[in-house]
């Protein structure tokens, strides 16, 4: 599982994302890749949290490393998500593996079928909190 070699500092959320994901698995069983960024990540008030950091609703543009393809994906909430149009839930592998990294650090996820991604985290091309948003 990706979290397992997740620590402290490889991860930030903002207190807002934080409180609403520990709200979405509520009740529920949370992926464990959640439960333990969860646990693990940095914990900081919106206006804190570095421009580079990926938060919920920041556009990154991301490189395949096996394939050196690059492209760009908003991670969301699971009501909003819409991949073909670039928008992937947090609750995917895939958003998992990108929330709270810094631009430069890799993402890394396994696919349904358990094959492991990984992909560089190219650039935060907008974060809300660095546009003075901070309650998306």
């Amino acid at each position: 599982m990706l979290a397992t070699t997740t620590i402290h500092g490889e991860r930030t959320l903002t207190e807002l994302d934080f409180v609403r994901l520990v709200k979405l698995t509520t009740g529920g069983h949370p992926p464990p890749a959640l439960a333990d960024l969860l646990d693990a990540a940095d914990v900081l008030p919106s206006r804190e949290v570095p421009a580079d950091i990926v938060t919920m609703y920041a556009q990154v543009e991301i490189e395949d490393l096996p394939t050196r393809q690059r492209q760009k994906l908003v991670v969301c909430y699971p009501a909003d998500a819409a991949p073909n149009a670039g928008f992937i839930s947090v609750l995917s592998p895939v958003g998992m593996g990108l929330l709270g990294l810094k631009a430069g650090a890799t993402a890394r996820w396994h696919t349904p079928g358990g094959e492991e991604n990984t992909a560089r985290v190219v650039a935060v091309l907008f974060q809300p909190e660095a546009s003075g948003d901070y309650t998306t």
